[in-house]
């Protein structure tokens, strides 16, 4: 059972990588997935958020408001800092209990962990190689603009607080490239799949 890190900027196109890797028969845990369950409430991190950062970030109906948190952090790297330390352990918890789960049960298929952090959290203790999406600047700014209703300032911050793209390739074993469109986006994927992950076993 292979399993693979699948990591990129904001705006690299993780999701539609994704997609493209279940359908070829991956199994893919989702980092922001996992994550939306650690904030829920009644769980350690609602709580230990709500110390850190103050009841404004909770909403009516109780959850952690992401949003206005979000606008907290990404404008001050301190905060960021403090978010990841109470979010990121419990997050890779999770998810390590999903792979081992999965290895009990004798799944073969490969098993990808989309994670915009995964080299940042330093996750790649969870998985055996890191596939690694790149795009331009501004394709990926544009992306993001047009699908997630932000100001290009807000997503320069979130740019500006993660890796660069050469940073995240240092720990690559490989790099896709995703600034051509799906169909290009596709066919390197599937190259990557037929020599990676379906390619004989010694």
């Amino acid at each position: 059972m292979l399993t693979i890190g699948l990591t990129g900027g904001i705006g690299s196109g993780k999701s539609a990588a994704s997609a493209i890797l279940a359908e070829l028969g991956a199994i893919v845990i989702d980092a922001d997935k996992v994550g939306h369950e650690v904030y829920l409430p009644g769980k350690p991190a609602w709580q230990d958020l709500v110390r850190a950062f103050g009841a404004e970030i909770v909403a009516v109906d109780g959850r952690i408001d992401r949003q206005k948190l979000g606008a907290e952090v990404f404008s001050n790297p301190q905060a960021l800092a403090r978010l990841n330390a109470i979010v990121h352990p419990r997050i890779a918890e999770e998810i390590e209990r999903t792979i081992a789960a999965l290895r009990a049960e004798g799944t073969t298929a490969a098993v990808v962990v989309e994670a915009a952090v995964l080299i940042e959290a330093g996750w790649q203790r969870l998985v055996d190689e890191v596939w690694v999406l790149a795009t331009e600047h501004e394709l990926a700014l544009e992306r993001v603009v047009a699908s997630r209703g932000l100001t290009r300032s807000e997503v320069e911050r979130r740019i500006r607080s993660q890796l660069s793209d050469e940073e995240r390739c240092r720990e690559a074993a490989c790099v896709i490239r995703n600034d051509r469109g799906l169909a290009e986006l596709r066919a390197g994927i599937e190259r990557l799949w037929r020599e990676r992950v379906q390619r004989p076993r010694s």
